[in-house]
């Protein structure tokens, strides 16, 4: 069976300068089954209630601004599913969660930057999940075990984010050994709880974790991870490191 994953997918240069979480995120995806599809959950498609990505063939949105030119010219064809789309839909709706087609929505950074490193050649079906992002973590951890069970039909479900992400309080000159003791203290925090499963403490983090505010000024950026936790099973770090001084990149398997 397949695990659920977090990812931090950093900066959307990553596409382009991996540094250590490329080889982390090609490892993974060497060492799992293959999967028959992926379902993400990207911080950056934020949304009131849940939608679910249903093109056959999703275009890949450069959704940023301000970055080299070679970036804007990859692409990720990924084909969509529309099927499974429906089947998650039915899925959510017999949870009490009932969710719309979107047969629109293109690949966000969120979704197309990590696929592409640990997929490059695009050829697994990848559906997207809207994150309602005002409604807080027990949220997306009820929407993560109603689909725990896509994990046994060989669906990758993967919550992408970032474990730190305050972009204000980036140092852009910073190299992968300078940590921001503020942004540590908060991964630590985290991979205890995790560890503990304390779930608690992680949906009360912004009241209980240390410097919570400061490293997630706004939520949508750690909700993945409570979406791959609910999803999976017993927690375990398969990469850990800090981009930019503050950037988090780790990457947590759950099951």
């Amino acid at each position: 069976m397949l695990p659920s994953l977090f990812i931090s997918h950093g900066s959307p240069m990553l596409a382009l300068e991996p540094g250590a979480s490329g080889p982390a995120l090609a490892r993974l995806a060497a060492e799992l089954p293959r999967p028959r599809a992926i379902l993400v959950v990207s911080a950056h498609w934020e949304s009131q209630g849940l939608f679910l990505s249903s093109a056959a063939q999703p275009e890949t949105w450069h959704d940023f601004g301000g970055f080299p030119r070679p970036l804007y010219q990859v692409q990720y064809p990924a084909p969509g599913s529309p099927a499974l789309a429906a089947e998650i839909a039915e899925h959510l709706s017999q949870a009490g969660l009932p969710a719309q087609l979107d047969a629109q929505r293109p690949f966000d950074h969120g979704t197309w930057v990590p696929l592409s490193l640990m997929y490059p050649e695009a050829d697994i079906p990848v559906v997207q999940l809207s994150l309602p992002s005002r409604q807080g973590p027990a949220l997306q951890t009820r929407i993560g075990r109603a689909l725990a069970g896509l994990r046994e039909q060989g669906v990758l479900v993967v919550g992408s984010g970032s474990i730190t992400h305050n972009l204000g309080e980036l140092d852009w000159r910073a190299g992968p050994e300078t940590i921001t003791p503020w942004a540590k203290a908060f991964r630590d925090w985290i991979v205890d709880k995790l560890s503990e499963d304390d779930e608690a403490a992680l949906h009360d983090y912004r009241q209980q974790a240390p410097h919570a505010a400061r490293n997630h000024p706004s939520d949508e950026h750690l909700l993945p991870l409570f979406f791959a936790r609910g999803a999976g099973g017993s927690f375990q770090v398969e990469h850990s490191g800090f981009t930019y001084g503050a950037l988090g990149m780790d990457i947590y398997r759950f099951g």
